[in-house]
């Protein structure tokens, strides 16, 4: 009889409760304040006028497969309501939710239509027809008159998903003529009015900030299951806000480098050329000149601090910078960030003006009250990377460090000094462009003022240079030991991994490496795992029974684990085909005789805040503890790796799914992984998988797209949070992209996987496909006709892309020919060996999930 994890109660288990009360507490922190001109906080409960797309329908996320399944979500209504607010505009709030529900209904009969008419599913029709929000209900003298309060409360929404791509457009990136004329409206009517931003994605708020009245905005992200209660929290004081902005807002969409050709913009969905090369958010603004709206690592608070720089000390290769903040205000507690920036020195390769160093968030302080915090990094982390020389290196010259509460708000700290040249790294230029990529380079930096900064001599000599190694041929493995080996043999010592794995069959190797969506497992995207309802994927269980692996069970995030939350299963265990799915696109339950005994079940799970909003807390003990949470809900359902955290970088704000990673900058992506990391595998036997490595940054096409990116820029900026997660955490698991890198699909690109990942960083996990990447179905290209081919199951095992999901038979067929054959199939020739190497892997990683 086959096991079921899930309850056989609807009841709210205490479970939910207390991780509802961690999400809450951690959205506080999400939020950032990003004007306030004394609108907030508001003193005391009492009546609000209440408005905007966002305020009854609240988004706690974005769409797809990153998508959780709430028992409920907190609206801002009923969050307001539940913390002592009376809402006097329902309304209005009728109006537009009417006018909300009758275009979802519109929408989801179309998509319908159109998958009877024409075939396919549902839900892939909306990925590549995605549903646009309304005009906003007209807000009118009335509705304003008769609301009978001073204060109003707009809360402007939108939303995003896997699939597609934002557009610069009203209604997306800008505003709708008719939100602008709502926003006016209460501005002009209520003495005190605040807009909190619903958003998964920076927006153009040029509008916005050019319309008199508008008292206060509020970034509030999507914040999972309680955003409603956690908005009231900050917008009545309980909550200082803490946070700071990830990115960098521009004035104009024109100013971020990758406007002109990115994804639709320039209607080319097949080629991504990175020609801004490392200039990325802060990077690109600092270094041209160009002001921002609201510059990187922004955010107001209700009281106010000072960031006194302190010690700078320099031992061996760790440079630690301490710093003492203040709340200098009168009447609020609150958190402050310290961020720690350098500026190498230009000699032969030209640099940003700063990048990220480090930072940390203080503890609560009171009005009057001091804390010091100490920043630290290694000299190793200011390098770059030389193509030229196929190494990283730290050029002589002046390293002057700078430290404050953002970006464009620090202190001179100190000056580091380098004599000479150090190649901190060196080993071999690994992905390589197809093509040649004209990248901006900067003006002339000016001058910074060093005099009077304690100056701090770096000895070249204590650095010195690590030589990389690199896997050559695989050689295939043996074992003379005639008796069946399992397990348990390889868990008390008796054999290797290697050893079990050189028994196998070649049909077994082959079949260890793909999923088992080919067995049967319910056809629904995101939902093919056969023994968690819900759950994205199984890897194989074929030597289960003969030795004793288990196969794994994969699911979904990043903004917790996305399981189905209601299932029914027959006396015997077995769950029914129903009830599964994503968004709108629901499959029914049947009606069949098998379902008149059926048991119902339920898995509901935790929403957490967006990754985006998570990297605005810039708080990683924070993060940590929320991924300590997902993985007790791991532990509960027995979900063996989470298919999370997203950490691609926001090059440009307008990727689909920009509301699941983290930032523009790779060291604050990277610390956030790292932390969600931690905390997931706290649990022994729980781990997580990073995703999507590397360079997925468009959704448009997003199977198919070439992204042409410097070896420089890759490693800078593109990869870099990926190494810092690896070495910090060892996540279980790495997730390649659906993209190609540079001519070769990220999924069968063997630099990237074995050279950079395993051979550079020391990554010991095992790597999987992105869902669908190697498998022909008629819907994956959607309403693109791609230039580039699908990637080949054979490219897989030659680049170490351990498992292929969910799998099909034929990813099984293609695998057993090449190695048979001995002859190149789709590009690639493959051996006994490579098939062992990556069968091998998936084993390790099934003993290392085994408590």
């Amino acid at each position: 009889m086959p096991n079921i994890f899930a309850s056989a109660s609807p009841e709210v288990e205490p479970r939910e409760r207390e991780h509802a009360a961690i999400s809450r507490r951690l959205a506080g922190e999400c939020m950032v304040l990003l004007e306030n001109r004394g609108a907030l906080p508001f003193k005391e409960t009492g009546k609000i006028a209440l408005f905007g797309n966002g305020a009854r329908q609240t988004v706690k996320g974005g769409t797809g497969s990153g998508d959780v399944n709430a028992r409920r979500t907190v609206s801002v209504e009923e969050g307001l309501q539940n913390a002592g607010y009376v809402i006097t505009t329902a309304g209005w709030l009728d109006r537009q939710a009417q006018k909300e529900t009758q275009a979802k209904e519109a929408y989801w009969k179309w998509i319908h239509e159109k998958v009877e008419r024409e075939g396919g599913v549902a839900i892939i029709a909306a990925f590549d027809h995605p549903y646009q929000e309304p005009a906003p209900e007209r807000i009118t003298e009335e509705d304003c008159l008769n609301s009978g309060t001073d204060t109003a409360v707009y809360v402007l929404a939108r939303n995003s998903g896997e699939g597609g791509d934002r557009r610069a457009e009203p209604g997306d990136y800008f505003l709708l003529p008719e939100e602008k004329a709502n926003l006016e409206t209460i501005a002009a009517h209520y003495a005190r009015t605040v807009v909190a931003l619903n958003i998964g994605g920076v927006m153009d708020l040029s509008e916005l900030k050019g319309i008199e009245g508008i008292g206060a905005v509020l970034l509030m992200t999507q914040l999972g299951a309680l955003g409603g209660d956690a908005l009231a929290d900050v917008l009545s004081g309980r909550v200082t806000p803490s946070g700071k902005t990830s990115d960098t807002w521009a004035r104009r969409y024109a100013d971020y480098p990758s406007s002109a050709t990115f994804s639709l913009n320039n209607q080319n969905v097949d080629d991504d050329w990175y020609t801004e090369g490392v200039y990325v958010g802060y990077r690109y603004f600092d270094s041209f000149r160009v002001k921002p709206e609201y510059p990187f690592g922004y955010g107001k608070s209700y009281t106010a601090f000072q960031v006194v720089p302190g010690e700078v000390k320099l031992e061996g290769e760790k440079v630690s910078v301490s710093a003492t903040v203040t709340n200098t205000g009168a009447e609020y507690a609150g958190k402050e960030v310290v961020q720690l920036y350098y500026s190498a020195p230009e000699e032969t390769l030209d640099k940003p003006y700063q990048e990220l160093a480090a930072f940390e968030k203080t503890s609560l302080l009171a009005p009057g009250a001091s804390e010091t915090v100490t920043l630290s990094f290694s000299v190793r982390d200011m390098a770059s990377y030389s193509e030229a020389e196929a190494a990283w290196i730290l050029e002589p010259g002046e390293y002057l460090l700078r430290i404050g509460n953002s970006s464009v708000d620090t202190a001179a700290a100190a000056v580091l000094t380098l004599d000479r040249a150090v190649k901190t790294q060196t080993g071999r230029n690994l992905c390589v462009p197809d093509g040649k990529i004209e990248e901006l380079k900067p003006p002339k930096r000016d001058a910074s003022s060093v005099e009077g900064l304690p100056r701090i001599a770096i000895d070249a000599a204590a650095i010195p240079t690590r030589q990389m190694r690199y896997q050559q041929t695989r050689e295939e493995y043996r074992t003379g030991k005639t008796e069946r080996l399992t397990l348990a043999d390889i868990r008390a010592g008796s054999c290797t991994v290697e050893e079990l794995t050189a028994q196998l069959t070649l049909e077994e190797l082959a079949q260890l490496c793909v999923g088992t969506l080919r067995e049967g497992a319910a056809e629904i995207v995101g939902g093919a795992s056969s023994s968690v309802p819900g759950a994205a994927g199984d890897t194989s269980p074929v030597i289960w029974e003969s030795r004793g692996v288990p196969s794994m069970v994969l699911a979904d995030g990043p903004a917790g684990l996305r399981l189905q939350p209601h299932f029914k299963a027959t006396p015997d265990g077995k769950p029914l085909p129903g009830g599964g799915g994503l968004g709108g696109a629901t499959v029914p339950f049947g009606d069949g005789p098998e379902y008149a005994d059926a048991a119902d079940y339920y898995q509901y799970c935790t929403p957490i805040p967006i990754g985006w909003a998570l990297a605005q807390s810039w708080n990683t003990g924070l993060v940590e503890e929320a991924g300590e949470m997902i993985g007790r809900e791991m532990e509960q359902f027995h979900v063996d790796l989470w298919l999370a955290p997203a950490l691609n970088i926001h090059r440009n704000p307008l990727c689909g799914r920009n509301f699941e990673y983290y930032s523009e900058d790779p060291l604050l992506s990277g610390r956030m992984a790292a932390a969600m990391t931690k905390g997931v595998q706290s649990h022994p036997g729980k781990g997580t998988t990073i995703k999507h490595f590397a360079a997925n940054n468009q959704e448009e096409n997003r199977y198919f797209t070439n992204a042409h990116v410097s070896e420089r820029a890759l490693r800078e900026i593109y990869v870099k949070g990926f190494e810092i997660c690896v070495k910090e955490a060892q996540p279980f698991s790495i997730m390649t992209s659906y993209n190609l890198l540079n001519g070769v699909h990220t999924a069968n690109c063997r630099e990237l996987l074995q050279g950079m990942a395993r051979d550079e960083w020391g990554f010991e996990g095992v790597v999987m496909t992105d869902w669908f990447t190697s498998q022909q179905v008629p819907w994956l290209a959607g309403k693109y006709q791609p230039r580039y081919p699908i990637s080949a199951s054979a490219g897989c095992i030659y680049a170490g892309n351990d498992m292929q999901m969910p799998g099909c038979g034929k990813n099984v067929e293609d695998i057993l020919e090449a190695v048979q054959s001995g002859k190149e199939l789709d590009g690639y020739r493959i051996t006994k060996a490579d098939l062992q190497y990556n069968a091998a892997n998936v084993i390790r990683a099934a003993v290392r999930t085994m408590r």
